[in-house]
């Protein structure tokens, strides 16, 4: 796992999900959508994924006042065969109707054992293992996968990015421990990780992004380019440059789209940019999964084998004795400890983007009013 490089001054988290609400509302977010948007987003800073959180309001500015994100839509619920589901997300922010997928997801569950919901029609929804959170929270297994509107994997043996970095999560309740949860692109980093060390000035680790030739970039401004800007170059598969590796990734990032774009109908990023103009939506699909436990499994022996497993895992000889073995999700709720109790990291350079919206918008500037 990536070291978190966001420095700055600490901003609590309640004042993080006031900023982001007031601007959705000025926006013209309908209030209980603005609710869960800045809910989902605050969560994903506490968690450390600040890839995915504030930072993310820029991008979508440009979004609404381009008028491909429909700030009012309504979701709504257009197949429904008991057990499954599709919504269409009326080319709204992604948030609000990713929490009603996961949300009727795991209803299905707990009546038929396994609920499926695909969203269709959708924009960026921010952290897939936020609503996988979602389902562990109401004691069932999650899976969440999306597609994606960038194109910013270079695929194996490639030059040119095709591929996004098409997410994918999964989040597990266990009885003796916070729940499992991995959350996780299918390229090396997110590109948003890259947008992070570009904010921070933060050099690129090697492997994260390559240019045209296939060459490792370590300048976070250059590298920020490639992903977001050039049309060659980009962000390495998981598993790396390497072909064996990275044609794994590839692959795993062709079955994320698969499952959260084709399989609901929305749009496939290279073939929908040979035509597409920047107010026209971006139809990001997303596919959620919940498993009841129990449909398998008497109450809450899942629960106690998940933590056995665990404890197993952490018996494990670290490597340095300071450094205890973790499992999937642990680096996440450390973080989101810290950053409870003693605020949220926001660089300056972020904090300046925040008030030249608020100024821009009308919405009240709130993160550091005494600043």
């Amino acid at each position: 796992m990536a070291k978190n490089v966001t420095s700055g001054r600490r901003v609590p988290a309640n004042a993080i999900k006031a900023q982001i609400k007031a601007i959705l509302l000025k926006w013209g977010m309908p209030a209980a959508a603005a609710e869960t948007t800045a809910t989902v987003m605050t969560e994903t800073d506490l968690l450390g994924v600040d890839s995915h959180g504030l930072s993310m309001l820029m991008t979508y500015e440009e979004g609404v006042q381009a008028g491909r994100i429909k700030l009012s839509a309504e979701p709504k619920v257009v197949r429904d065969t008991g057990p499954t589901a599709l919504v269409d997300g009326g080319d709204g922010l992604g948030h609000p109707v990713a929490a009603m997928g996961m949300n009727l997801a795991v209803d299905k569950a707990l009546q038929y054992g396994v609920g499926v919901v695909g969203v269709v029609n959708s924009h960026h929804f921010g952290a897939a293992g936020a609503y996988a959170r979602m389902a562990s929270a109401r004691g069932v297994i999650g899976l969440v996968t999306s597609s994606t509107r960038g194109v910013t994997m270079v695929p194996t043996r490639g030059a040119m990015p095709v591929l996004g970095t098409n997410p994918l999560a999964f989040a597990a309740p266990a009885s003796r421990h916070n729940p499992l949860v991995l959350d996780m692109a299918t390229t090396t980093v997110a590109a948003g990780k890259v947008k992070v060390h570009h904010l921070n000035d933060a050099p690129l680790p090697p492997g994260w992004v390559v240019d045209g030739q296939g060459r490792s970039v370590a300048d976070p401004h250059e590298g920020n380019a490639f992903v977001f800007q050039r049309k060659e170059g980009g962000i390495t598969p998981l598993g790396g440059a390497e072909e064996r590796g990275g044609a794994k990734g590839y692959g795993l990032g062709m079955l994320v789209h698969i499952l959260g774009g084709t399989l609901v109908g929305a749009s496939f990023s290279p073939i929908r940019n040979r035509t597409w103009t920047p107010d026209q939506p971006h139809n990001i699909g997303h596919f959620f999964l919940a498993l009841d436990p129990k449909a398998f499994r008497a109450p809450g022996e899942f629960e106690g084998d998940l933590s056995d497993v665990i404890d197993v895992l952490h018996g494990t000889p670290a490597a340095d004795p300071d450094l205890p073995v973790l499992v999937a999700g642990e680096p996440e709720d450390a973080m989101h400890a810290d950053r409870s109790a003693h605020g949220v990291p926001v660089p300056d350079s972020l904090d300046k983007l925040i008030h030249e919206i608020c100024e821009r918008s009308g919405a009240a500037y709130l993160l550091r009013p005494n600043s």
